[in-house]
């Protein structure tokens, strides 16, 4: 308890970040005054905050607010640098087919009068060829009635969807054994044992389950003796092999220590409107790393990989190989605190270089709500970026690769800070969308507090953001169909659903129908898919980087908020492709060139 009119360590960190706010403020006016307006009860519960303290911060808005009216020496500039690209010529166009897919799947959040504060954060899904009949499948993850967080009906059964082709689904739950144990949350998909056959590992609230992949179409629950714990709030996880060994590794994300016991009251409790609590509130975890010991068993190795002394509050997490020295390194989003880059030091342990490199805040030097990612070169100059969600006023950033071991934020000149900065969003993924063979984004969007509008709720479009082939993308949600499909969206999945060469989207839904989003975009370009299998790498080939032309992409399964997708590589080659020169460099160190690859097609390619 503090005592009025002493100066203490909440004081002083309060007069900092006045004096940082408003130098902010100074430095991008028309994002922090849009900033003021849009000040939400949800992000702070003034009503738990000291006297003094509160003096202080009443004196920050004071301060801001005088500032938003400050004519700004450099406030034409960044108008002029943030507006929209001119169209480049290409058109994406979706239309959502879920409902005459099949897809008629609503993942049970269990929302309550209590506001649980599990309710507002689920969940992902996951895209993989369970069957090994070459059409990508769809694993929904589902919760669980609260307060016992226990799957009690099949109305709460996680779900797997076969892909029959033509764009027509089967419910296969049952015959697949995959209805799951408790409030799932995310889903990573691989072939952990290398039998070629792709295994399932699904993150939940105090329950995690692995499922081995048998091969005759149904999974067998291998939890127990995997050596693979539960216990913790797990989001997310993803399989890489970070000591290329050939096996794959689990990385799991973890979020904060919550139980229904522990929900507290946030919101204005006099006037009865509550909502969900603020992420302060709880403390964090750490997240967890698993060694694949190849015997169908795994070792925590978190400890010795230098992971537990981290603690961050977990929702995704991203591998590629960032500084070009052969390991696997991996990027971790956090909630409300920085993120976190762990470099892989190659002899078992990871060195932690977010802040050192550049990604652990947005240039504004504040923390944001960071949720789905995915770690692309989304520049075509050969290195890996990163681009994530966040929340209302925080936008979408967008961190380019130096080349030099660390990173430039470039969400401003990529023209993302005004298009981003009025969403809340998810899952996000770098996709060629249209062919270009540029990566376009997708993010799937919702406000994370369902009593933001009173006429929508959390509810938001989804959006599609188009690469100019300069550095800079364009919203295109409206022409691309999304504008008016408002839900509270949150995971996706990212595949080529029917074979006809365009990517397209499954997003999960918090308490309506999954959307299905058919790429009918109408452009003449070409295209190539890249399906690795690796030998002395591991099989799926997770980790390898695929150049084709001037294009690079790393192979992985984990993409976006708490999803996994593991359709192979897409290539977008323009209209005039011809054939192509592959690349592959391995896990294992191989490096491996497939010459004259003709376009439109699938290319599976074996590790020699």
């Amino acid at each position: 308890m503090q005592r009025s009119g002493v100066v203490t360590p909440s004081l002083i960190v309060a007069f900092t970040k006045l004096l940082t706010g408003a130098f902010v403020v100074a430095r991008e006016p028309v994002v922090r005054c849009r900033d003021v307006r849009n000040f939400s009860p949800w992000r702070r519960d003034v009503r738990e905050i000291d006297p003094p303290l509160l003096t202080v911060l009443a004196a920050g808005v004071v301060v801001t607010a005088l500032l938003c009216f400050v004519p700004p020496m450099r406030a034409a500039t960044r108008l002029e640098s943030d507006q929209a690209p001119a169209p480049s010529g290409s058109s994406v166009r979706l239309t959502n087919v879920a409902g005459a897919a099949g897809l008629n799947f609503a993942y049970q959040h269990s929302p309550t009068a209590e506001k649980y504060y599990v309710e507002s954060a689920p969940a992902g899904l996951a895209v993989f060829d369970y069957n090994g009949d070459g059409r990508p499948d769809i694993f929904f993850t589902n919760g669980a009635p609260i307060p016992s967080l226990q799957k009690d009906s099949p109305k709460y059964s996680n779900r797997l969807y076969r892909n029959d082709g033509g764009l027509h689904f089967t419910d296969v739950t049952e015959a697949a054994g995959v209805a799951g144990v408790g409030y799932a949350m995310g889903a990573a998909a691989a072939d952990y044992d290398n039998d070629g056959h792709v295994d399932l590992f699904v993150a939940g609230v105090r329950q995690n389950q692995l499922l081995h992949n048998r091969g005759d179409g149904r999974f067998e629950d291998v939890t127990s003796r995997s050596g693979i714990a539960s216990g913790d709030w797990a989001v997310a996880a993803v399989w890489f092999d970070y000591d290329n060994d050939g096996r794959l590794d689990l990385f799991v994300v973890n979020y904060v220590q919550w139980t229904p016991q522990t929900n507290r009251y946030c919101g204005d409790q006099a006037r009865g409107v509550r909502t969900y609590c603020h992420p302060r509130f709880f403390q964090g975890l750490p997240d967890r790393l698993y060694h694949n010991n190849g015997d169908g068993t795994f070792e925590d190795v978190s400890a010795r990989a230098g992971l537990l002394t981290h603690i961050g509050k977990g929702m995704s997490a991203a591998i590629a190989d960032y500084d070009h020295d052969g390991r696997m390194d991996l990027f971790v989003t956090n909630d409300t605190v920085p993120n976190f880059l762990f470099r892989n030091k190659g002899n078992g342990t990871f060195e932690e270089t977010g802040l050192l490199a550049g990604v652990s805040v947005p240039a504004s030097g504040r923390p944001v709500s960071g949720m789905g990612t995915d770690f692309q070169d989304y520049d075509n100059d050969g290195w890996e970026d990163i681009f994530f969600t966040a929340l209302s006023g925080e936008t979408f950033p967008l961190f380019r690769n130096d080349g030099k071991g660390s990173f430039t934020e470039s969400t401003p000149a990529a023209g993302l800070v005004t298009a981003t900065t009025r969403l809340s969003g998810w899952c996000g993924a770098l996709v060629d969308l249209d062919n270009d063979g540029w990566k376009d984004i997708f993010t799937a969007n919702s406000h994370a507090n369902d009593r933001v509008s009173e006429s929508t709720g959390w509810n938001l479009a989804n959006s599609v953001f188009i690469n100019d082939r300069h550095g800079r993308f364009r919203d295109a949600t409206a022409e691309a169909g999304l504008a008016t499909a408002l839900a509270a969206h949150r995971g996706c999945g990212i595949a080529d659903f029917d074979g006809d060469g365009r990517v397209d989207i499954v997003v999960l839904v918090l308490g309506a129908s999954a959307e299905l989003w058919h790429n009918e975009s109408p452009s003449p370009n070409q295209w190539l898919d890249v399906r690795l299998i690796g030998t002395k790498s591991n099989r799926d080939g997770i980790g390898a980087r695929v150049t084709v032309g001037q294009q690079v992409r790393t192979m992985t399964t984990a993409i976006g908020y708490a999803s996994s997708s593991y359709a192979g590589l897409h290539f977008g080659l323009g209209p005039e492709a011809g054939t192509v020169r592959v690349e592959v460099q391995w896990p294992s160190g191989a490096r491996q060139v497939v010459e004259g690859v003709k376009s439109n097609q699938t290319v599976e390619i074996r590790e020699q």
